[in-house]
């Protein structure tokens, strides 16, 4: 393939393969869990840390890293403040991080605006080749999480009571679940976006729980469709010229359409042949 002659094409195809076995691991357990609008808070939030490294002349990555990873425990102890009312931390830290972020971006002044855009939407040309490593090390390490604490995890996504009635960590578990969640998505925005970075967590889940029939099922059918979703919609984007966070998202809804209307058609058929 001729877009492979390129070499921030290849980081950026290694990239999507990171991201494509990262996302969905943790995006079944937000949908699981009903957190769905915690990437997307965390994803809003991050947008302060970029605009806080430019602001200060750092690395975005770095400090993206600081902020969400903040936002992420202070998430959870709002959540425990507010049991009963748990959209209640999720509208502060939404605000409150972009409201940092435009302060922020002001400070800098106008010339880094245009370099906050390409976090916004995602640009395969920001890769760099430690994102790529980073990304790597990021996937072995959710992927040895996920196989040492898979059975606590499910426990505690499925019922904290019954977690917390087995003597469990709830909060440390959560909380960690939290932070692991934040530096994913701050390591992930590059290629991604902080806008469109929480639809290609939640959407192979969502796409994944429509087919599998067991939890273990959802997560290897979540990392197959992330997979088909982030190098199509990369592939795309090139040949298109469009940001690669958006075609992904594109295409991950059009899958997901496309999932369930042929769900529909089957449930018909069946309901058809049952009525002769």
């Amino acid at each position: 393939m001729a877009l492979l002659s390129y070499e921030f094409m290849r980081r950026a195809f290694l990239s999507a393969i990171f991201i494509a076995g990262i996302a969905p691991m943790l995006g079944v357990f937000l949908v699981i869990r009903r957190q769905s609008l915690m990437a997307d808070t965390l994803s809003h939030v991050s947008l302060a840390g970029v605009a806080l490294g430019f602001f200060l002349n750092l690395n975005p990555t770095f400090t993206t890293m600081i902020v969400v990873i903040l936002a992420a425990v202070v998430l959870e102890y709002l959540r425990s403040l507010y049991s009963s009312y748990s959209e209640i931390s999720i509208a502060m830290l939404m605000s409150g991080g972009l409201a940092l972020a435009l302060v922020l971006m002001n400070l800098s002044g106008g010339s880094s605006s245009t370099s906050i855009q390409s976090y916004l939407f995602g640009s395969i040309l920001t890769i760099t080749p430690n994102q790529v490593i980073f990304l790597g090390i990021l996937f072995v390490v959710i992927a040895v999480l996920f196989v040492l604490f898979k059975k606590p995890m499910y426990v505690l996504t499925f019922d904290e009571d019954t977690a917390h009635v087995d003597g469990l960590p709830v909060h440390w578990m959560s909380m960690l679940f939290n932070v692991v969640t934040g530096v994913a998505i701050a390591v992930m925005i590059p290629i991604a976006g902080a806008l469109l970075i929480s639809a290609i967590m939640v959407l192979p889940a969502a796409i994944s729980m429509r087919l599998g029939k067991s939890f273990n099922m959802v997560i290897l059918i979540s990392v197959i469709v992330g997979l088909i979703g982030m190098i199509s919609g990369l592939t795309s984007s090139y040949y298109l010229s469009t940001p690669p966070g958006a075609t992904i998202t594109l295409v991950f809804i059009i899958l997901f359409l496309l999932v369930n209307l042929v769900k529909r058609w089957i449930t018909f058929t069946q309901r058809k042949r049952q009525m002769k």
